[in-house]
């Protein structure tokens, strides 16, 4: 078990193409760090850097007391599961677990030991003697898994791993992974481009955007506290709703005037820092189970009138997509039963205690931080 840092690297492919861009991430001894963005952002090469499968430009990557930018990867000591388990086809699952203690010339006897007693620890130990043809998805993903578990590594590094189970085998798995962490507490860094494996596994989170770390913290800090636009949409199923506007005062009250001139009243401890914003375009986001509907014969503040055009029972919940007066599309997520049927026009009303103020742009920054 160690520490795994990186500070400001960088990595740069032939082409003078960017793939990761000044990166410093300081994943402590024990931790599970979930490193989470869209394809391409730099998740899979971060990864690999640290196992040593791809050198850096710049920069240096420290595992425990070492930095390892020269050190070949068999002697980084880590294990990596990759998202096709690149299991050996011609080999039992037992072969395809004990095969990097066999090369580092262990006693078959301690082999034996290590393979059958992570083998019970999986579940797998029936099916030790078959070859991965032979075996299901989930089997195989957890002989990658034994694979890694019976070096004894100080890092697990793992590369979308669930990707290639079914819906249902992904969650099973994703508990079972989890509680496999309590029981090992071995560092473990996890790549994946599912936000609902980030927020359940990681004890933090890194969202990545082209290369560069937008925010580095805990899941549910994450979610209420996005740093920028960009994090606010990615988190979150279904994602934050965003409507363009400006900021205006009215009698030293701060206010959202969206474009179909609709007006939402902000709380009062956003007035100081909006005063800076008067009469500029700013972004509001609102989560989806922040707005609420209202009967049609109310006439409080904070509504938007729309018309439904999906609604989509989610057992608990229902999720509503509607399209505003302005044609703006926003969903909204609501617990209670619903007779509301598509085409139906609606008043929604919008929480004020829980929106955020962003500037303009994809990384637009959290203005409404300063007033936490």
């Amino acid at each position: 078990m160690a520490r795994v840092l990186l500070e400001n690297v960088t990595k740069v492919f032939d082409g003078n193409v960017v793939a990761i861009n000044n990166m410093t991430l300081d994943v402590v001894d024990k931790e599970f760090m979930v490193i989470v963005g869209p394809s391409g952002c730099g998740k899979t090469t971060t990864l690999r850097m640290i196992a040593g499968l791809e050198e850096i430009t710049e920069g240096t990557i420290a595992i425990g007391d070492r930095v390892v930018n020269n050190i070949p990867p068999k002697d980084r000591d880590v294990a990596m599961v990759f998202q096709n388990y690149a299991l050996y086809p011609h080999m039992t699952a037992f072969q395809n677990m004990g095969f990097g203690l066999k090369l580092r010339k262990y006693p078959k006897r301690e082999i034996k030991r290590r393979v059958e007693d992570t083998a019970k620890m999986l579940g797998i130990e029936k099916v030790l003697q078959r070859k991965p043809k032979a075996l299901s998805g989930g089997q195989r993903q957890r002989v990658a898994l034994g694979r890694a578990i019976v070096r004894n590594p100080k890092a697990f590094l793992f590369d979308e791993p669930l990707s290639n189970l079914d819906a249902m085998l992904r969650v099973t798995t994703r508990t079972e992974l989890k509680a496999l962490h309590h029981k090992l507490k071995t560092t473990t860094i996890y790549v994946t481009h599912d936000q609902a494996e980030a927020m359940t596994l990681g004890d933090r989170i890194c969202v990545m955007l082209n290369g560069i770390v937008q925010q580095v913290a805990a899941p549910m800090e994450v979610y209420d506290k996005p740093i920028n636009k960009f994090v606010a949409g990615f988190i979150g199923i279904p994602a934050m709703n965003f409507f363009d506007g400006r900021i205006k005062f009215d009698e030293g009250n701060p206010k959202f005037i969206m474009k179909s001139d609709s007006e939402i009243a902000l709380t009062g401890k956003m007035a100081n820092f909006l005063s800076e914003y008067k009469g500029r375009k700013m972004i509001l986001g609102i989560r989806p189970e922040h707005i609420s509907i209202q009967p049609n014969d109310s006439k409080g503040q904070n509504e938007i009138s729309a018309t439904v055009d999906i609604v989509q029972p989610m057992g608990e919940r229902i999720e509503m997509y509607l399209t505003s007066s302005s044609n703006q599309k926003f969903v909204i997520s609501i617990n209670s039963r619903s007779e509301i049927k598509v085409n139906e026009t609606v008043k929604t009303y919008i929480d004020n205690n829980h929106v955020t103020i962003f500037e303009p742009g994809i990384t637009g920054k959290n203005v409404s931080m300063r007033c936490v």
